[in-house]
């Protein structure tokens, strides 16, 4: 299917506040791709209310986003749980036969995450811009489990010129984040991301890559306590050449 009208970009919370060039790089991808990018006024995705068991309150922000995201064909999100969230989750918090509940479908229906939308959608997008680097690559848990998002990343990053992508021995293992969880269980938490870095340091490649900032910013944490050297990126900046600037 060829490139064609607008996309709505769902930059996500933790992009918006912690790593916004990720906001840009997927704006880049997509406008490269020869879509035209608009992001509505948005908020949170609601994940933190419904993980926590505020169903009411999940509802409220599922609402606001329907409304925001309104009329546009797709919605994209550089985020795996974020997408995961609206396509799985909207849906089981409205009662059956609702308006409520089709709105939700529809949206769920409209939105994915970002290169299974690329690699769907944008199969003749120009090759990505070189990047000399050996890479590993963390399968985050929503993008994988709940979206089965495994091959699209790869798929993607072969495209980029000089990159050489080692896998580790497991990576589809959870990296420790979890959202809420590294918060109500941060020794287990911190146990868990110590395995992956283990994991990513045995295989001798110089940057991590993954789908989610949340995983990115939980893998970059722990090797910058633990004194390592690896650069952790996301696959949208390793895409769109926008690595230069990066730790």
């Amino acid at each position: 299917m060829p490139p064609s009208g607008r996309v709505a970009l769902f930059v996500t919370c933790l992009v918006d506040t912690l790593r916004p060039r990720v906001g840009f790089a997927a704006a880049k991808l997509l406008e490269d791709a020869g879509y035209e990018v608009v992001v509505p006024a948005q908020a949170c995705c609601g994940q933190p209310n419904y993980n926590s068991g505020d169903a009411a309150g999940a509802r409220e922000v599922a609402r606001a986003t329907i409304r925001a995201f309104a009329g546009f064909a797709h919605v994209v999100a550089p985020s795996g749980s974020c997408a995961a969230m609206v396509r799985c989750h909207y849906p089981k918090l409205f009662a059956g036969g609702s308006e409520d509940l089709r709105a939700a479908e529809a949206l769920a229906a409209r939105t994915h995450e970002l290169t299974s939308f690329l690699h769907r959608f944008a199969p003749e997008a120009p090759r990505q811009k070189a990047f000399a680097v050996s890479a590993t690559f963390h399968d985050a848990c929503s993008g994988l489990r709940e979206l089965g998002i495994k091959k699209e990343p790869r798929a993607l990053l072969a495209r980029v010129g000089g990159l050489s992508l080692k896998e580790m021995r497991d990576p589809e293992a959870c990296c420790g984040f979890g959202g809420a969880f590294c918060v109500k269980y941060p020794a287990i938490s911190s146990r868990i991301a110590e395995e992956k870095v283990a994991q990513i340091e045995a295989t001798g490649a110089q940057a991590v890559i993954t789908g989610d900032v949340g995983c990115l910013l939980n893998i970059e944490g722990k090797m910058h306590r633990c004194g390592k050297k690896v650069r952790a990126l996301h696959v949208a900046e390793v895409l769109a050449g926008m690595c230069e600037d990066t730790p």
